[in-house]
């Protein structure tokens, strides 16, 4: 499970591209024959026609990812934990592109 995903940007350039990239991934990996399936979700595209199907869909799977996260199944990769006197450290840390995983914050 991926959100959030910030390398989808890319200000250099087009738009599009980092996000076909992503796309072609996720098509990838429903072509393996592992029986496991990926979606990438615009929440913004709910607002568009078919949004009962999306909105279901969308209710299914996270349905399913909170049962996961209830179970333990699923985990987080940290990147860094930081206290959080250093918050403006793991802002730029986490904006920067150079980590793969969340950067924590601990009181």
């Amino acid at each position: 499970m991926s959100y959030g995903s910030a390398a989808t940007r890319d200000d250099t350039g087009s738009k599009q591209l980092p996000v076909l990239k992503l796309l072609g991934r996720v098509w990838l990996w429903n072509a393996l024959p592992n029986r496991r399936h990926a979606y990438f979700y615009n929440l913004w595209a709910g607002r568009a026609t078919g949004k009962d199907r999306f909105r279901a869909r969308l209710r299914a799977d996270l349905t399913d990812v909170f049962t996961a996260a209830r179970r333990g199944d699923l985990t987080a990769t940290i990147a860094a934990e930081l206290p959080l006197v250093r918050i403006a450290d793991a802002l730029r840390l986490a904006e920067s592109g150079t980590v793969a995983g969340k950067v924590v914050l601990t009181p």
